[in-house]
């Protein structure tokens, strides 16, 4: 179990700051809305970190030009995919709470101030929301993705219905090192199934908080890629024979294909 209070008592400006951590890449279209969606929070305790990851289009000129004091420019050398960039962004960030959120999606503008108030009355380290998927321009679909209050391992490995850009951590509770992505593909449900696996706690606020940005040509478009990337985390992350991770896939299935009709 890696469930355990970090040691030393957290300073007043840590004590309830949120760093959003954002992994940019050739996101020229989008990170603008994306920031934006986090400045105008009703919650303003919060510091953005960019971790621009090596952009072949006008992605670092446009975040340069922020001015905002609490967005924080990491420029990475050296980092080939988002897991990388999310990590980077984990050391650097100094809050008490971590949260992510990819560079193409949009936060509801209470969704920071609702999370933590839920986390708080939870009493939970590992907490999750609704959101609702969304068209390349961010038009709503109104296809609004519900989630349970809680979920344990063996029920997230037949639906993974807990998605990068709603997730929050206190860190109070949890270590750094236990939230830093795996180097594998489809990543971010590897490490939920980590902490599950060892016995944290991980809390669903069943509340729309969050649009899901699906441009036509996103990694997660690709069906056949997607089934790949999900067998090969039953058989090669979490080792499961080959009849468990059938049964898995195709709970995993059905449910992906229900959130979206």
């Amino acid at each position: 179990m890696i469930y355990g209070r970090q040691k030393g008592a957290l300073t007043k400006q840590m004590a309830d700051k949120v760093s959003v951590v954002i992994p940019v890449r050739n996101a020229e279209k989008f990170i603008l809305d994306t920031v934006n969606s986090v400045l105008n929070q009703t919650y303003d305790n919060f510091e953005i970190l960019l971790c621009e990851n090596d952009s072949v289009d006008s992605t670092k000129e446009i975040i340069t030009g922020l001015k905002d004091p609490r967005i924080k420019l990491l420029f990475l050398e050296n980092v080939n995919d988002a897991a990388g960039a999310r990590n980077a962004g984990v050391e650097a960030a100094s809050g008490r709470y971590i949260a992510f959120l990819d560079a193409d999606d949009i936060w509801k503008k209470d969704k920071l101030e609702k999370q933590i108030n839920f986390m708080s009355r939870e009493n939970t380290a590992f907490c999750f929301t609704g959101y609702e998927f969304a068209d390349e321009s961010a038009k709503p679909l109104g296809k609004i993705v519900k989630v349970p209050l809680n979920i344990s391992y063996e029920e997230a490995l037949r639906n993974t219905t807990i998605f990068t850009s709603t997730v929050m951590f206190d860190m109070s509770v949890l270590n750094k090192e236990h939230i830093k992505m795996p180097n594998i593909k489809s990543e971010d449900t590897a490490l939920w199934w980590q902490l599950l696996r060892n016995g944290v706690k991980a809390s669903g606020l069943d509340e729309n908080l969050v649009l899901y940005r699906r441009p036509s040509k996103s990694l997660s478009s690709n069906k056949f890629e997607a089934i790949k990337r999900i067998w090969n985390l039953y058989r090669n992350w979490e080792h499961l024979s080959v009849p468990k991770s059938a049964v898995c896939f195709i709970g995993w299935a059905v449910r992906a294909v229900l959130r979206r009709i």
